[in-house]
């Protein structure tokens, strides 16, 4: 299975026989999507920067409600979160999505706003990959993720939802999430390729670069 990101909380991953995007977004975001495609998109919420489903070609199955769903081979669970600490009362509700391709299983926490209660834990503890936002604002900071990262403990952290060139809103940068984790070099990877014999013992953090 094949990971890339494609900027702010949007990512492909690609499986021997579907792929998934998560959270396209149009213009206004800064960044591009140029030509994607993919055989099923999830939206974690109702954003512009998180919903943009008719920018991704291929006539993908759209899913932007919890539930558990099986397409081309992958399995998705989505359970109902929220986008604040006041149980939605200020930004609504936000889905987290774990995705299960070729026996890895990904978990894409979208715009979480809150610490995980124990039996939300419990719901996605099985993740091998954990996509966290670390960018503040709309969603957990770097500090918040680091109490995710900490409860979940999956082989590899890959952040999103930060401060970049490209951003315009009042993100925190990646070096805080960074500094959190107590990293000292980052090397960002072009992609990620994983399968189940080649996931790290202990919990990884990888940093992706923007594919563009």
């Amino acid at each position: 299975m094949e990971i890339t990101w494609l900027g702010h909380s949007c990512f492909k991953l690609k499986g021997k026989q579907s792929s998934v995007i998560t959270d396209p977004y149009d213009n206004s975001c800064g960044y591009s999507l140029g030509k994607a495609t993919a055989s099923i998109v999830t939206i974690s919420h109702d954003h512009p920067h998180h919903n943009f489903a008719s920018g991704i070609g291929g006539n993908p199955r759209v899913l932007c409600s919890p539930g558990e769903y099986e397409i081309g081979g992958v399995f998705i669970y989505g359970t109902t979160t929220y986008h604040d600490r006041s149980k939605g009362q200020e930004r609504g509700k936000n889905i987290i999505y774990l995705i299960e391709i070729d026996d890895i299983k990904v978990c894409h926490l979208g715009d979480l706003g809150h610490a995980l209660s124990a039996s939300q834990v419990e719901e996605i503890s099985d993740a091998d990959v954990l996509l966290v936002p670390v960018g503040g604002l709309t969603a957990i900071d770097a500090s918040g993720a680091v109490e995710v990262i900490n409860l979940l403990q999956p082989k590899i952290v890959i952040p999103m939802h930060y401060k970049t060139p490209m951003v315009q809103e009042a993100l925190e940068p990646l070096e805080k999430f960074v500094k959190e984790m107590g990293m000292k070099e980052v090397t960002p990877l072009p992609k990620l390729i994983l399968n189940k014999s080649t996931l790290p013992a202990e919990t990884q953090v990888l940093i992706l670069d923007y594919d563009r």
